[in-house]
């Protein structure tokens, strides 16, 4: 990694599955941190390496670039006396370990900075479970749709009466894996203060509560239960929601004065803001369902690109993409979030960018590892002799290979 990257020279050890703490290493290293997978060789290691429909030859699939990138890869048995031997080796060269098991599994395996801590003192010891690891739930597993179905996420998503629905996307994975990375960059300003290491806990259950927002403190506060509104309106702003065009839909977003009689002006219905119905916000959200009447009429006379030509740069709007209108979007390609990333299986292979920049610009990306790749080398980084090695490899504690 280039010196110039804020994090060059931190060591994290993760032993990480899925989603949610592979997302939130790998922001950690684009940021320039030497991320290290402990990868379990007798089970094929990060789960994702064989999860399709989409592979990379063996021990390796689109799902697992994805959350991989610029990391390493050693391939040990944590299990076998040598393997955990081995890898208490290369914890006495590192700043952070980060797992995202079970609640119960960290005490087990030697992973907390109880276990951690008399081997290097000011080691971070972060953990991304389900549920947490000091409550009746520790054992559980978790998993994001599950979280986003007992915090009320289903409840909200999607027209009214329709069935419970999740999320399109895997958001409190996500926002968890970036929770921890948070948390684990906090708790190393304490260490580089003079402070010792520490164990740092991050659920799913609390981001996914944690990310009910002011619906929640509505709720906890005065009892008010936010319900499903058409149109994915907003809950509280008019006119927020989606619009029918002569040839598909829009999105708007009024969410101030300004921009309501802007969006006015355009439309040539400035007779609508001495309506008494929609004369201010408390107006406007109360009559909502006959607001949306009158704008899709008004809307439906021209194609979306025509609302959006009129409306983009004067107040907040963006059409409705499917998939693959997102992702060949011009802009986006023209401010680089879609980048090659050549793969030895896959010369055109392609990734998004970190959204971070620095100094203008993109972070960079290098494929994610094959499993073990970097075995041999890191041990021998860590102290151990040609011959420990050898012997760790012969015995199947460890293996190098991609």
């Amino acid at each position: 990694m280039s010196p110039a990257l804020p994090l060059a020279g931190i060591r994290v050890l993760t032993l990480e599955n899925f989603g949610a703490g592979p997302f939130g290493s790998m922001y950690l290293a684009d940021l320039g941190a030497e991320v290290i997978k402990i990868e379990s060789p007798d089970q094929g290691g990060d789960a994702t390496r064989g999860m399709g429909p989409f592979f990379l030859g063996p021990h390796d699939s689109h799902f697992f670039q994805t959350f991989n990138l610029n990391k390493k890869s050693v391939a040990l048995n944590l299990k076998r006396p040598d393997g955990h031997e081995a890898f208490l080796r290369l914890v006495r060269t590192a700043d952070v370990v980060m797992n995202n098991l079970r609640g119960d599994q960290p005490g087990k395996l030697g992973l907390d900075y109880a276990s951690l801590g008399a081997v290097n003192p000011r080691i971070l010891c972060a953990h991304l479970s389900a549920y947490g690891r000091d409550n009746e739930r520790r054992g559980w597993p978790g998993y994001d749709y599950l979280m986003q179905a007992e915090a009320g996420y289903l409840h909200l998503t999607g027209e009214p009466g329709t069935p419970p629905a999740r999320m399109g996307l895997s958001i409190i994975d996500y926002m968890t894996g970036i929770t921890t990375a948070v948390a684990v960059l906090a708790a190393l300003v304490g260490v580089m203060k003079g402070g010792l290491g520490r164990d740092v806990d991050v659920s799913l259950f609390d981001v996914a509560l944690h990310q009910l927002t002011y619906p929640g403190n509505w709720y906890l506060n005065e009892g008010h239960a936010t319900e499903r509104l058409p149109r994915s309106s907003h809950p509280s702003a008019a006119p927020v929601q989606l619009y029918r065009t002569r040839d598909g839909w829009i999105f708007v977003m009024c969410m101030t004065e300004k921009f309501w009689l802007a969006l006015l002006g355009v439309l040539g219905r400035e007779d609508l803001a001495a309506d008494a119905r929609y004369a201010d916000a408390k107006s406007r959200r109360a009559n909502r369902d006959a607001l949306t009447v009158v704008l899709d009429a008004e809307f439906g006379r021209e194609p979306t690109q025509h609302w959006l030509d009129r409306l983009q740069g004067l107040l907040p709007v963006a059409p409705v993409c499917d998939l693959p209108q997102a992702l060949d979007n011009p802009f986006a390609k023209a401010i680089g979030m879609v980048r090659a990333l050549p793969h030895p299986a896959r010369a055109d292979f392609r990734v998004l960018a970190n959204p971070i920049r620095l100094d203008g610009e993109r972070l960079p990306s290098r494929r994610a590892p094959g499993l073990g790749e970097h075995t041999a080398q890191l041990l021998r980084e860590a102290g151990l002799t040609p011959a420990e090695i050898d012997a760790l490899l012969a015995s199947g504690a460890a293996t190098s290979f991609c």
